[in-house]
């Protein structure tokens, strides 16, 4: 059964997210995983069903006619088909980035439809073992063992393992000498790079892991009682960072 239409706010409870920070965070991990999928001209249709998207956000219910007319007056006329919006529409909830519902009026006539955004399917964090592959040795067997013999602690960044990279490694060793130190904070760097869906940018997020651990540092000497948690502090620090990015691509793409 069709649902019946009415103005916007009848249909709040369609709304996925909490927040239009939310539901703007899901459209970019949407368009980073799936803009190739779509024309350039589906991609202005798509930027504009979202910007019609915030006043509930992740739900519009404009006519298709409304929506064609605000991008030909955008583009000074250079708008899109109504056949270029339907082919991104149909993509769209293809690929789950949205749901389409019909929406009738009174007398039973088709009105406009009800489009929902959905949210990025969930990334999660890398198992601890994908992170901490043990180093590979061609040490004898009485080497081995010798290092088994030792206290965790007392093994020192020069045995941190291969899957840190020695950028972070060489710059962290001056604050935290140890390896199992040096490894937690790089594995809070690949947990804040899979929550921001950066996973795959690895410079970007070496660069950022860096600057948020300058930053740890600078505080925890400047603080007079130090950092109560300083490995928890440094993801808040790199999340906060990373979430920055995300705003100022999502600036430069033109949704604001």
């Amino acid at each position: 059964m069709n649902l019946k239409s009415g103005s916007i706010d009848r249909f709040e409870q369609y709304s996925q997210f909490h927040s239009l920070q939310e539901f703007n965070s899901h459209i970019g991990m949407w368009l980073s995983s799936c803009k190739k999928e779509f024309t350039k001209g589906e991609i202005v249709a798509l930027k504009r069903l979202v910007r019609f998207s915030a006043r509930i956000p992740g739900v519009c219910n404009a006519k298709i006619g409304t929506l064609l007319k605000a991008i030909h007056d955008e583009f000074d006329g250079n708008g899109i088909s109504r056949s270029t919006f339907k082919r991104m529409t149909a993509k769209a909830a293809q690929l789950g980035i949205i749901t389409i519902y019909k929406t009738e009026r009174k007398n039973g006539s088709q009105s406009s439809n009800l489009y929902v955004f959905n949210f990025f399917p969930n990334h999660e964090p890398p198992k601890e073992e994908k992170l901490d592959h043990p180093n590979k040795t061609n040490n004898p067997s009485k080497t081995i063992n010798n290092l088994k013999k030792r206290k965790e602690s007392e093994l020192d960044y020069t045995f941190t393992n291969d899957s840190v990279p020695q950028s972070f490694v060489q710059f962290a060793k001056y604050f935290f000498s140890d390896a199992k130190t040096i490894e937690e904070y790089w594995r809070m760097t690949m947990i804040a790079a899979y929550r921001n869906n950066r996973e795959k940018e690895y410079d970007k997020v070496l660069e950022y892991s860096i600057s948020a651990l300058k930053q740890l540092i600078r505080k925890m000497k400047l603080t007079k009682n130090g950092v109560r948690n300083p490995i928890a502090y440094f993801y808040g620090i790199l999340n906060k960072k990373l979430e920055e990015l995300y705003f100022e691509e999502l600036f430069e793409m033109g949704f604001w």
